[in-house]
């Protein structure tokens, strides 16, 4: 199935068709492929990050086994709980055709998080660092996969005057005589955008393992409330939207937790170079590829951008060796 998507504000029309190939005569949909497209880059970013964050590969690698099936799992069977109406209590086999579509985000998040932090937790992994990896790889993830909903032409916001409306079969069987709120590109530049800041954060200014978790549930959080207020298609308990609930949820504790834990330094893999100088982990001996972000490129430390601006040369981080037991490290001004 095709379907002309118009941005009238912007005088753009594109022919996108759900179906990507077929063999044997089963349709492989875009859909799929672009899911499929936007965890492997998180699986990708996740294992050349690895060493900066100081965790295992291979252990990581059952962990993310295990957190893929649970967020199947748990994507599909949060749909079919809050889905309105007896279907699926009248025909329950029909659970199981995920194929057909009906998938819940947060259902994945809390499958994948879950199960996930279990194995890796059974593997002798430190799960707050574990969680903070995830949470960049499903910003990358969510801001890819959203793609599957322009192409299905679903997950639409109400009707908009803005420029960048959007307008398409689908969109004008319920607006027919105005563009809607692309709710898929909202959502994919601020998951995006998400990655960046938080990528960066994490290299920098990370305090404690488990943090870049916490702001990821904060800034999803937010995202997803205000989205799906524009949203069509919202699965409602009552007269509220659910996925509005949980977002608030959320925020509210993800705040809480960041604002308890405020104090806390307890970092193990990269981040502030302050903590990292206070626990003794800035003098290991490290490999120098490991010092370089893998995405954004060298992102040098406060001492080191300090002292070029003053004309001084300080030892690169990578430089430091580790000292001896018997002379512990002087303090610096």
């Amino acid at each position: 199935m095709s379907h002309i998507v118009d941005f009238p504000g912007l005088g753009l029309s594109f022919r996108v068709n759900e179906v990507a190939f077929s063999i044997g005569g089963y349709d492989i949909r875009w859909y799929g492929v672009i899911i499929a497209f936007g965890f492997f880059l998180a699986v990708v970013y996740a294992f050349r990050s690895v060493k900066k964050m100081d965790i295992d590969p291979d252990r990581l690698m059952d962990a993310v086994i295990a957190g893929t099936l649970g967020g199947i799992v748990c994507a599909r069977l949060y749909y079919v709980i809050f889905y309105p109406g007896d279907k699926y209590w009248n025909d329950p086999i029909s659970i199981l055709y995920i194929h057909d579509g009906g998938i819940a985000i947060y259902g994945g998040i809390l499958g994948a998080f879950g199960l996930g932090s279990l194995v890796a937790k059974r593997r002798g992994l430190r799960v707050p660092a574990v969680l903070d990896l995830a949470a960049l790889g499903f910003l990358i993830g969510q801001g890819v996969g959203r793609w599957g909903n322009f192409v299905n032409q679903e997950c639409f916001g109400e009707a908009t005057g803005l420029p960048w409306g959007m307008s398409s079969d689908n969109t004008r069987a319920m607006f027919p005589d105005s563009p809607v709120h692309p709710c898929f590109l909202y959502e994919s530049l601020l998951c995006l955008l998400g990655f960046v800041l938080l990528h960066i954060f994490t290299r920098r200014y990370r305090r404690y393992d488990g943090q870049t978790f916490l702001l990821y549930i904060v800034w999803y959080g937010a995202v997803r409330f205000f989205i799906e207020g524009t949203r069509t298609d919202s699965l409602m308990l009552g007269r509220f939207r659910i996925s509005q609930i949980v977002a608030a949820a959320c925020v509210a504790v993800g705040a809480l937790l960041l604002f308890l834990f405020r104090h806390k330094t307890s970092l193990f893999g990269c981040g502030s170079r302050h903590v990292l100088e206070s626990t003794g982990m800035v003098n290991k001996k490290v490999d120098p590829e490991l010092r370089t972000s893998t995405i954004f490129g060298d992102l040098p430390p406060f001492e080191e951008e300090a002292a070029e601006s003053d004309g001084e040369k300080e030892p690169k981080e990578t430089e430091v060796q580790l000292e001896s037991e018997d002379e512990p490290e002087e303090p610096k001004e």
